[in-house]
């Protein structure tokens, strides 16, 4: 129910771009996904997030499942309907909070058992049950049940989380028709370059409709994340998309794209706009810092957003100091666009080859992820 489609590729480096065809439209490659983990993106609303060219929307299968349930979403007719979402939507298994969760859940070779904080109940998820809530989100991209483990963690943790996350994805796999959509392989292996490697191998000999290096970001350093992520690129099918979960800061993802990676997501963009840090082509603001005070120039005068073409960073700031909603909004919806605006440049230098001249101005200027 999915289709990957190459199309440009860069003859410096592994970037390429392409096509996603899902039930729910077209999903242009290398794409950022903004996070809803409980079917919203925090602030925004769907017509926002189309007004500033989001493709893609993430949100967490586990977490809906707890709360507002199955039978809420399947009355009102599937996820993209309960959202007012009619572009794609892809949703985390739970794999995530295996790991996040650790304190308030039970593992074993069959699933995971977790204590909501909620009611004090135990949710039981296995390999199929979490096809099962996927298919009733109605989703366009689902994600098998692994296990993600923190950094750092012994070579034996790692390899046992391999063993297991792969043992369940051999169970998913033969479920993959149940859904709308298309179902996505995690790859595993902690820092540890022959177990990313190895797993991919054996991920891709399941055949499933795309693939995703999970259980980065999670402690280890910078050179172990790109350490990686070269380990199983090379495994995976260039026919298929390749989904980096959980990445990073927008000179990350173009270090990404430089290595074959086609899909991200992550918490940044949103959560450091709540906390009053604004993206920008020149570096970071933090918006709270009394400099601000009177200044009546946008976030980012090149910035083509809807909030730099009408409020001045003194109000922004006065809204982030008084603790009005309004200035998370305005932060979060700055920053969504400046991710989607880095990778619509991203695509496009792939397309006209000079992907490799973005690059370097990345890594020189540190823009724009550096600090002001």
């Amino acid at each position: 129910m999915i289709r990957y489609t190459l199309e440009d590729s860069c003859a410096d480096s592994a970037a390429r771009t392409g096509r996603l065809e899902t039930p729910h439209g077209v999903i242009e490659t290398p794409a950022f996904m903004a996070v809803g983990t409980y079917g919203s993106v925090k602030g925004l609303r769907s017509e926002d997030l189309e007004s500033i060219g989001a493709q893609v929307v993430l949100s967490n299968a586990y977490h809906l499942w707890e709360r507002p349930g199955l039978e809420v979403i399947r009355a009102v007719g599937g996820l993209h309907r309960f959202m007012g979402w009619e572009r794609p939507i892809l949703t985390d298994s739970g794999g995530y909070q295996v790991m996040s969760l650790s304190d308030r859940r039970e593992i074993d070779d069959d699933g995971v058992t977790f204590q909501s904080p909620l009611d004090g109940q135990h949710r039981r998820l296995t390999p199929e049950t979490v096809i099962e809530i996927q298919a009733t989100l109605g989703v366009d991209l689902a994600m098998v049940l692994d296990e993600c483990v923190a950094s750092p963690a012994p070579y034996e943790t790692a390899a046992a989380a391999v063993e297991r996350s792969q043992n369940w994805a051999e169970r998913s796999r033969p479920l993959a028709s149940t859904l709308a959509g298309g179902l996505l392989g995690i790859v595993q292996g902690s820092v540890f370059p022959e177990l990313r490697r190895t797993h991919a191998e054996r991920l891709v000999e399941l055949d499933f409709d795309a693939y995703a290096i999970g259980g980065l970001a999670v402690g280890e350093s910078k050179e172990q994340t790109w350490e990686a992520v070269e380990a199983a690129i090379p495994a995976l099918p260039r026919n298929k998309l390749r989904y980096v979960m959980g990445m990073g800061y927008p000179a990350d993802l173009v270090e990404a794209v430089a290595r074959g990676v086609d899909l991200f997501d992550c918490v940044i963009p949103t959560r450091h706009a709540r906390n009053g840090m604004a993206f920008t082509s020149m570096g970071t603001i933090v918006i709270r810092h009394a400099r601000y005070a009177a200044d009546p120039e946008p976030l980012d005068p090149t910035c083509g957003c809807p909030v730099c073409g009408r409020y001045s960073r003194a109000y922004l700031r006065h809204l982030k100091l008084r603790g009005e909603m309004l200035g998370g909004v305005l932060m979060t919806l700055h920053n969504l666009w400046h991710y989607l605006d880095t990778m619509g440049r991203i695509r496009h230098a792939i397309a006209s080859g000079e992907f490799a001249e973005l690059r370097a101005s990345v890594a020189r200027d540190g823009a724009p992820s550096g600090q002001e």
